[in-house]
């Protein structure tokens, strides 16, 4: 049985203080034998911890006596082993790097968001509730995409999330005029990129906590395909949030060939 209990959550924050923060959250995480990754920067917090179900629990009370943390509920799956090395606790200058200076979610109106059971249902009518055709935009890297992806979902072969703003404006004709929604795993690549696409004058949403969250509350996860790569030794998470490796890959690897 899987004792494991894997975590994965983000905050768009202001920080200033992250530098001094990375020693605590460190030595907490340490002293409760945690593995992973934890990412601060000036403008929030980015998260991948795994451990005993206890250990990570408690390292979550202890992040949520911050206030600017309160509301963070990381989204959990399990696993039979730790599928992380190490524990690195690191000041980066972002959480998710854009090298994009005017795109700054902690301190912007954050893009609309659209539930996963409400995405569902525009994909199952074909449309938004104001009629208006649906795109699928993956923000993700072109290995990720082949793990899985939404079905006809727009896939620019991006090699790294800071080349996006570039595709974007180049593809700008072919989203005009449409409900673009904007995915990625777990939300945080997508929050950046719907303010992008906001910012170039188009009808933007992003998914509510990525694909992983889809999987979560959809369960069937409808009208997506394969599994969904992820950061570890994992490698990538089925529709039920468990290991699936390469499993679906092949799949994938024949819809991208059908696309192409």
């Amino acid at each position: 049985m899987a004792s494991i209990l894997n975590i994965s959550a983000y905050k768009f924050v202001g920080l200033p203080d992250a530098q001094d923060l990375r020693p605590t959250l460190h030595e907490l995480a340490q002293a409760l034998d945690l593995k992973g990754t934890v990412l601060l920067a000036e403008e929030g917090i980015n998260l991948f911890l795994a451990g005993s179900a206890e250990s990570v629990r408690a390292w979550v009370a202890a992040l949520h006596r911050d206030p600017r943390f309160a509301d963070i509920s990381p989204k959990e799956s399990w696993s039979e082993n730790v599928p992380f090395k190490k524990l690195l606790v690191k000041f980066k200058p972002e959480i998710i790097r854009m090298n994009h200076p005017a795109i700054r979610p902690d301190a912007q109106e954050r893009a609309p968001a659209i539930r996963p059971l409400d995405l569902a249902r525009w994909l199952d009518q074909g449309h938004d509730d104001a009629g208006r055709p649906v795109v699928m935009l993956d923000t993700r890297n072109g290995f990720e995409v082949d793990y899985g992806a939404f079905d006809d979902a727009i896939d620019w072969r991006i090699t790294k999330f800071s080349e996006f703003p570039q595709a974007a404006q180049e593809h700008l004709a072919d989203l005009e005029g449409k409900t673009v929604v904007s995915y990625c795993t777990g939300g945080i690549r997508c929050e950046k990129a719907a303010i992008v696409l906001q910012q170039m004058g188009l009808n933007a949403f992003q998914l509510e906590g990525g694909i992983l969250k889809y999987f979560e509350e959809t369960q069937s996860a409808p009208h997506y395909h394969g599994g969904c790569f992820v950061f570890d030794e994992r490698e990538a998470l089925g529709t039920a949030l468990q290991p699936s490796s390469l499993i679906d890959r092949p799949a994938s690897e024949a819809h991208r060939a059908k696309k192409d």
